[in-house]
């Protein structure tokens, strides 16, 4: 990211100017737009948290499926027959 410098615009809003190599300004913005632009982007740490979080959680997935998909035989039970009443 390129460094800024602030300034105050005529009005008296806070202002980030980016400056090229040669000094002419590249870019100026309002601090509150270029906040919230801060603000939205992830930085590499968070992405490849999430990213393994991600990973982590089909890996999890796919096992549980794979054990849905085991049939559990039934075990055999004789039936007692019903008694006459007298």
């Amino acid at each position: 990211m390129a460094k800024r410098t602030t300034h105050r615009s005529s009005k008296g809003k806070k202002l980030y100017a980016v400056r090229d190599a040669s000094g002419q300004f590249k870019d100026i913005q309002t601090y509150e737009a270029a906040h919230r632009a801060d603000l939205a982007q992830a930085s590499g740490g968070e992405k490849k948290a999430k990213a393994k979080a991600k990973r982590k959680a089909k890996k999890k997935a796919a096992g549980k499926k794979k054990a849905a998909k085991k049939k559990v035989s039934r075990k055999k039970v004789s039936r007692k027959k019903a008694t006459k009443k007298k």
